[in-house]
């Protein structure tokens, strides 16, 4: 606390460089105007850009400014050379990897959120944080109809969540790994459709590239479980530990499903990690009608989804 008053405090934090608080509101409400207009009139930009490679480069200065612009330089140059540079995921003619991500209140609660600028990284850090994560993350467990010991972590990225699945995995099967290292023989299974961050998280986590069994899929890109125990009863002959298996509901490439059941069984009898990634396509079972799509899921140690797809 401090007895400082608020028009001291704000000279002083304009002397730092930052906005005053009137400077703040005038371009504040010029932002806002301008995401309004844009939301409303996006469909008369083309859906990807029309630069070509390094044309922005050659417009932006070669070394970073001595003093900072003008808030309203910065927007003239925000419209007249990132715009132009911008493929518009929000347009609605967008249909490449996944779909519109923004909504009017998620561009409002990013605003507060900035504003607020806390860290989670335990309770008494930010108490609001930490408990919306787990109420908000509690309702979404709910609508997909899983077990009531679900507890759910916001990550960053979908890559992400699946890379510490496998630590997990790690510990699980070989709990000295946290202090002795990666036993070598720890293998991770897949099919040969999943996304690249299951083979990137075993390469990260010192699994190894060599470790990671791409398991073959059917006429409709679903590994096949039949494949899935065959890899596993080799690499256990060949003295291997069975480590992680990781289906999907919801590839990238195809949207294929899974027979995330019959993996589960297969998890189960091998005393493996499973984790679902249904980052892609579990969204969808928030229709009721859908659930199925993650049957099994429940039986799982670990599981990724995004809502925003």
């Amino acid at each position: 606390m401090t007895d400082q008053p608020a028009a001291e405090m704000e000279k002083a934090g304009a002397a730092l460089g930052d906005m005053s608080a009137e400077e703040f509101r005038r371009a504040g409400h010029e932002v806002v105007d301008w995401i309004a207009d844009y939301l409303t009139g996006i469909r008369d930009f083309p859906v990807v850009s029309r630069v070509q490679p390094g044309e922005l480069t050659k417009q932006l200065p070669a070394s970073a400014p001595e003093s900072g612009e003008t808030i309203d330089d910065i927007l003239v140059d925000f419209r007249s050379l990132i715009i132009p540079g911008i493929t518009h995921w929000n347009h609605p003619r967008f249909h490449a990897y996944f779909s519109v991500s923004a909504s009017a209140p998620g561009i409002l609660a990013e605003m507060l959120t900035a504003a607020l600028n806390v860290n989670g990284m335990v309770w008494k850090s930010c108490p609001a944080a930490t408990e919306l994560e787990q109420v908000t993350l509690g309702w979404l467990r709910a609508w997909l109809g899983l077990p009531e010991e679900f507890f759910g972590i916001i990550y960053d990225t979908a890559s992400i969540s699946t890379m510490h699945a496998i630590a997990a995995a790690r510990e699980y099967i070989d709990p000295e790994a946290r202090t002795r290292g990666s036993l070598p023989n720890l293998t991770v299974y897949t099919s040969s459709q999943a996304h690249s961050s299951v083979e990137k998280g075993a390469i990260a986590l010192g699994i190894g590239q060599d470790n990671v069994r791409k398991i073959a899929v059917d006429e409709d890109f679903r590994m096949i479980p039949a494949a899935l125990s065959q890899a596993i009863e080799q690499d256990i002959a060949l003295g291997r530990k069975p480590c992680c298996i990781v289906p999907s509901a919801g590839t990238t490439s195809t949207s294929s499903i899974d027979p995330i059941p019959a993996i589960a069984d297969i998890a189960e009898r091998y005393g493996a990690w499973l984790h679902v990634d249904a980052s892609y396509g579990g969204a969808a079972a928030l229709v009721p009608e859908l659930r199925h799509l993650l049957s099994g899921t429940s039986r799982a140690h670990s599981m990724v989804i995004n809502p925003h797809k």
